[in-house]
């Protein structure tokens, strides 16, 4: 019986496979329509705000599921080892799933079996990105671990399977190897592009984004990135030792954040295009300790308020996004995740 179950499941997530690499722009809007979904139901009914997390964790997962298809289907694998991408994996999979863990804990076995998830979900994080950083040499850690894939630029490719012979038919010489067009296929004087055809053009540009290595990281960089990768660690151990209430995990965590931050900035290498982001990301971030407790209790909360209160009743069109805001602010608070993951 088993066995027949196992068969039967291997066979349909062939026939998914198959259906999700003939038909990659139907396989985007069914993501799109399952996130879009996660936004409709927050707030409507009772345990709503764990039903969205768990249909908004679910979309990240096919997102993670379908590009890893396409992928295989574009023989555009990750340029990492296969031990690599499966822990790139794994860590893709439990931060999209650690909201919904939390809340699903907190519902099952309070508080207690909340903070032990907590920390069972941070240390796992952790091993895999010092695992990451120390073995496999993989650099400044990205968030996502597994960058999604341009799903437009793949459409637009399929799409115009057809028309690249006549859009962009080019000759190539015997002895001179040089990439001309025909006469025929050139366009009007006016639209006339005199660089590299287009589609030599977006496949250059695709396989530098695919094969992008990470930047080496020196011992300060090194440094930075082990302090970044241990900050929700340490803040846990303060949490646990001095309370929620002390000041004093705020202040180490936001020490070590942006210790790490200004090391990494100091840095004289060139960082590749996704490491920038993720420098960016990381600057943004930083402005989450006004909205972190203590002090968002003591001295955001009631600006904050404020200030959206008196956008909702005298900026028109604001409130239909500020008061749902003011309503969800409570309930951001109180999930670790949100404010510390």
């Amino acid at each position: 019986m088993s066995r027949i179950c196992a068969e039967k499941l291997v066979s349909l997530y062939g026939r998914y496979r198959d259906y999700v690499t003939r038909h990659p722009g139907a396989a985007a809007q069914a993501e799109s329509a399952v996130r879009t979904l996660s936004y409709l139901i927050a707030g409507r009914f009772s345990d709503s705000h764990e039903l969205s997390e768990l249909v908004y964790s679910a979309s990240n997962l096919l997102v993670l599921l379908n590009d890893g298809i396409l992928r295989k289907g574009l023989s555009r694998t990750l340029p990492v080892s296969l031990s690599q991408q499966r822990l790139l994996t794994w860590l893709s999979v439990l931060e999209y799933v650690e909201v919904f863990t939390e809340m699903g804990a907190t519902k099952l076995w309070g508080e207690t079996g909340r903070w032990l998830v907590i920390v069972l979900i941070q240390i796992a994080k952790a091993i895999l990105r010092l695992l990451l950083l120390f073995w496999y040499k993989s650099g400044i850690q990205t968030s996502p671990p597994i960058i999604p894939l341009d799903r437009d630029s793949q459409l637009y490719n399929n799409d115009q399977d057809g028309q690249e012979v006549e859009e962009d038919a080019t000759f190539i010489g015997q002895r001179s190897g040089r990439v001309m067009r025909p006469l025929g296929s050139a366009p009007s004087l006016h639209a006339r592009l005199w660089g590299v055809p287009n589609r030599e053009r977006k496949r250059r540009h695709q396989e530098e984004e695919l094969q992008s290595s990470p930047t080496p990281l020196g011992l300060q960089e090194t440094l930075a990135e082990s302090l970044y990768i241990s900050r929700p660690l340490v803040h846990l151990a303060c949490l646990g030792l001095c309370g929620r209430r002390s000041w004093k995990p705020w202040l180490i965590s936001g020490l070590l954040e942006i210790t790490s931050f200004s090391l990494l900035s100091d840095t004289t290498k060139p960082l590749n295009r996704r490491e920038k982001a993720e420098m960016r990301r990381r600057a943004f971030l930083l402005l989450y300790y006004l909205l972190r407790s203590p002090f968002y209790d003591r001295y955001s909360e009631t600006k904050i308020l404020f200030l959206l209160r008196f956008l909702a009743d005298y900026v028109p069109g604001v409130g239909l996004v500020a008061r749902p805001l003011m309503e969800y602010l409570p309930i951001w608070q109180k999930i670790y995740f949100y404010n510390w993951g």
